[in-house]
């Protein structure tokens, strides 16, 4: 039997030892072998790697069972000479799970790289030829550099672990797209169908929002001299993304079904009736699993997975241009930077709290009462004091997905009560789902094998003691003496170099790092040593200033004996939690829910963190736009102030606003701050405001003037173009549309045609729509729209002290009607050396061309009566929807609209002598 003193001794030792310089879940021998700890991710099975996989030869390894053929699968190199991916691990046999659907030989999925697509800027792809004499292999996909953290908020960038395959009908059906993905850390399949034109702009937001790790397409795509639009667009968007391309065949809606049938566990079952129908995504899922089964070496068991079928109609469409534009997840400055919407609203304690904050920014909510169900969480969560620190404190204590076995060893169980006394259905739900019995089955199943204080750690040597000691004593005999093997040769280690530092009367102390194993370390001035160096015993000897590290022969040997017992500690250790884990099988899905109720939870405790921090308001959601004293919410972080705030309103009436202003006015940054506080209040936050309500937005489109576009050239005017076309294809009535400074990148006069044809087409929509422009001719359409409302950010001129010279001071307040900042140009010449003859000249030929212009453009009392009549009806339909007030106070609101219904309207002795 283990002694107790033993774990507490390598513990103590690993606590004195070097920090993890490595892998946590790697060690390294001599011969470079590198031993991997089994893992276990919900639902996925993988097996044990053998010594020949071990070193990274796959010349004899790699035959499924049962397998006709003996060909192993070779590591390829991508195109362009990329870095060529580890090999795959030999397969072995699966400790449970029915692998009755994997018939097929992994050389038969003939997946290989090409040197022919160098054209795609060196992008990465692994091209399936159409024929092949030779065994080839496409290697799986390493997720290196990632880490878990539970204590801090975590990034939205983390390492990428999403592969995603995509297919597009051919003929008539081009343009229908089916998309199917899975992230390796989350045994979670996500299907998506649906129509996109000609731009793609759907399947690239899609993938912007999965940053994928790997995108897999069918060779047919990228045929030499018929590549698709799609298969170029995704390239070109994707440059630093794996593309793998595998035969059209594998893309089969029949085997997709099957596969979804075989693996999705039974509480999602109704993901059949949403995609039986559905070919082209169900061709896509087939295509992904066989791939990550084959490939990525992963194999799932039986009704173990979530699928699930993503719709475009349950959330906003925000186009991948309007994201950067309004800097959702990323600042356009500088990528590390956390000046953006998610860094505001960012105080998430685990990786699922953060990604599903990250893919509700990017895709709003579109239903209120889903989205009131989530401010009502908020409001509660701010409102109880002990609530929103109790589930704090819980909620900080997950990890990730593939750390929930361990997690749940270390909750106690009362600490579900945090959520007891809480009184919105949604968090009330969330109470009875965690009251669910399998979780004390799972639990009370885990503490009989697992030690209770097994956790993940930091430290290379930490960690490896913490999974040589993972299994309770008592329940293998043989595991437990290849424990105290282990530790008697440790303790070795540490006794013989305790003898070599007495033996040569130096400082040495016993290291550890997951290179090297155990070797000795001091700090040392080199003038002590005997003639300047270390005893003849010691080999592989490194100097840093005075630290010297070293080994020896002896070192060595045990190093080896080390690795050896560590060998069969893992092996065993992996056969008892394959075995565990069968038991829980049964219970596991369960799992899937905690996951679920886990990142919401974050994510709300994440909203009302952010609004403790400042004062954001609840939004309301009618048939208005409507903010009162709003502010740019990432400008109150940067400037660590509350920013200018100003009033929006936008209705059925007026719903076509322009906004003029001089340069640094402050246009750009409330353009922004409008589209931003939008999809604050759709996914459930609350709003830098006073006040504020919204009308749903289906979809979300900005057009915003960058640094460039001051510049007129040929590439600005065309991504305004393109930009602009997007939007008048895709926008309807429910959409949200902000435009800023088009038609700068052509001549004053096709600018301004441009902008008036495109402001014609969008008020025939009922869509919301600013415009901030430069043209003041574009002011006078309201006499021809009584939908458009002007208005104008302020500015003040300032004479310098010697009196000579003007200066403008912004103001960035928002007023009613267009801005009398006119001739920017004539106001910047007046201050430069130009002649004064020159400048009058100019002042007189500009006084002229604006008097024509306005003489044209000018209202008539008819068009001033329809105008004031359209207001007055408009006003009136909004009363009768969303009217509040008690009567007395209605019929006060109604006179006052008379009032000002009577002041618009050009009385009739002025209408007569107008005439």
């Amino acid at each position: 039997m283990l002694k107790a003193s033993s774990k507490a001794s390598a513990c103590r030792r690993a606590a004195a030892s070097e920090s993890y310089t490595g892998r946590g879940s790697s060690t390294s021998g001599l011969d470079g072998r590198v031993e991997h700890a089994p893992r276990y991710t919900l639902g996925l099975l993988q097996t044990p790697r053998s010594t020949a996989d071990s070193t990274g030869d796959c010349s004899g390894g790699g035959v499924r069972p049962g397998s006709s053929s003996g060909e192993g699968l070779a590591p390829s190199r991508a195109a362009g000479g990329s870095r060529v991916k580890p090999p795959v691990p030999g397969r072995g046999e699966s400790y449970f799970g029915d692998k009755s659907s994997c018939v097929e030989n992994a050389s038969t999925l003939n997946l290989t790289s090409s040197s022919s697509m160098r054209d795609l800027n060196s992008t990465r792809i692994g091209k399936t030829p159409l024929s092949s004499s030779r065994s080839v292999c496409r290697s799986h996909t390493p997720l290196t550099g990632y880490s878990v953290t539970s204590s801090s908020a975590v990034s939205a960038h983390t390492v990428a672990s999403v592969i995603v395959a995509v297919v597009e009908g051919r003929g008539l059906a081009r343009g229908e797209v089916g998309m199917a993905s899975i992230d390796l850390k989350n045994p979670e399949v996500i299907l998506s169908q649906f129509a996109d034109n000609t731009t793609y702009a759907k399947v690239i937001t899609k993938l912007k929002i999965l940053t994928p790790l790997e995108i897999i397409m069918s060779n047919t795509a990228c045929d030499v001299g018929n590549t698709t639009k799609l298969f170029s667009l995704i390239t070109e968007h994707f440059k630093n993304v794996t593309f793998t391309t595998v035969q059209r065949k594998y893309f089969n809606e029949t085997k997709g079904l099957e596969y979804i049938e075989q693996l999705c566990a039974s509480e999602f079952s109704t993901i059949f009736m949403e995609v039986q129908s559905k070919y082209y995504c169900l061709a896509a899922a087939a295509a992904l699993l066989k791939y990550v089964e084959f490939i990525q070496n992963s194999v799932y068991a039986p009704k173990s997975l979530k699928v699930r079928f993503q719709g475009s109609e349950k959330t906003a469409m925000i186009d991948s241009s309007s994201a950067q534009n309004l800097e959702l997840v990323i600042n356009n400055r500088d990528s590390r930077n956390g000046h953006t919407l998610f860094g505001v609203l960012n105080y998430t304690k685990t990786p699922g709290g953060s990604r599903r904050l990250r893919s509700n920014i990017l895709e709003p909510l579109v239903d209120a009462e889903t989205i009131n169900t989530r401010l009502d969480c908020v409001q509660e969560l701010l409102q109880d004091e002990e609530l929103f620190f109790g589930l704090q404190a819980v909620i900080s204590k997950f990890l990730d997905t593939e750390q929930l076995l361990s997690i749940l060893v270390q909750i106690p169980k009362q600490d579900t009560a945090a959520l007891r006394s809480c009184n919105t259905p949604l968090l009330k739900a969330y109470y009875n789902s965690l009251e669910d019995a399998r979780f004390g089955i799972i639990l009370e199943k885990i503490t009989t094998v697992i030690n209770d204080d097994t956790r993940y750690t930091k430290g290379c040597l930490s960690m490896r003691t913490q999974k040589c000691y993972a299994v309770k004593p008592n329940i293998n005999e043989f595991l437990d003496i290849a424990r105290r093997t282990y530790t008697e040769i440790v303790d070795d280690i540490a006794g013989m170099i305790t003898q070599l530092a007495e033996k040569y009367n130096l400082p040495m102390k016993t290291s550890f790092s997951s290179a090297r194993g155990f070797f000795i370390q001091m700090n040392v001035d080199s003038s002590t040593l005997p003639s300047g160096q270390l005893p003849s015993e010691f080999t592989k000897i490194t100097k840093m200033k005075n630290t010297y590290s070293f080994t020896s022969a002896d070192l060595i040997k045990m190093n080896e004996r080390c690795q050896e017992s560590l060998r069969e500690i893992y092996h065993m250790t992996y056969l008892i939690v394959c075995k565990l884990l069968n038991e829980i099988y049964e219970h596991i899905h369960c799992l899937y829910k905690l996951s679920d109720i886990v990142s919401m939870l974050d994510m709300l405790l994440s909203f009302a963190h952010a609004c403790t921090l400042s004062d954001y308001v609840r939004p309301e959601f009618t048939d208005t736009l409507a903010i009162k004293q709003g502010w740019h919410p990432i400008l109150e972080k940067i400037a660590m102030e509350k920013p200018v705030s100003n009033n929006t309103y936008l209705s059925e009436g007026n719903n076509f606003v322009i906004i003029t202003g001089p340069n640094m006015s402050g246009k750009s940054t409330y353009l922004k701050q409008i589209a931003l506080c939008q999809i604050m209040a759709q996914i459930g936050s609350y709003v830098p405001a006073e006040y504020c309500s919204f009308r749903i937005a289906e979809q979300i489109f900005t057009r915003i003037g960058m640094d460039d576009d001051i510049e007129t050239n040929a590439s600005t005017f065309m991504k305004e173009m393109k930009e602009i076309t997007y939007i008048i294809q895709n926008a309807n009535d429910k959409s949200l549309i902000i435009i800023d400074e088009l038609g700068r990148g052509t001549s004053a006069e096709e600018g301004i045609g441009i902008c008036y044809a495109a402001c014609e087409y969008l008020l025939n929509l009922k869509a919301f729509t600013l415009f901030a422009t430069h043209f003041l001719e574009l002011c006078h359409i309201d006499a021809l729209y009584p939908n458009v409302e002007n208005y104008h950010f302020e500015v003040q001129h300032v004479r310098s002290s010697a009196g000579n010279k003007e200066k403008i001071a912004y103001t960035y307040t928002l007023s009613k009607g267009y801005t009398e900042e006119k001739n920017y140009g004539l106001k910047a010449a007046e201050v430069s050396s130009l002649p004064s003859s020159i400048i009058l000249d100019a002042k007189e030929i500009t006084n002229h061309i604006a008097k024509q212009i306005l003489h044209r453009q000018k209202s008539t009392p008819e068009m001033m009566k329809q105008r004031a009549v359209y207001h007055l009806a408009m006003r009136l339909v909004q009363t009768a929807r969303n009217s509040r007030l008690d009567p007395d106070s209605l019929r006060i609101y109604l006179k006052g609209l008379k009032k000002k219904y009577e002041a618009s309207c050009p009385a009739p002795e002025q209408n007569g002598e107008q005439q």
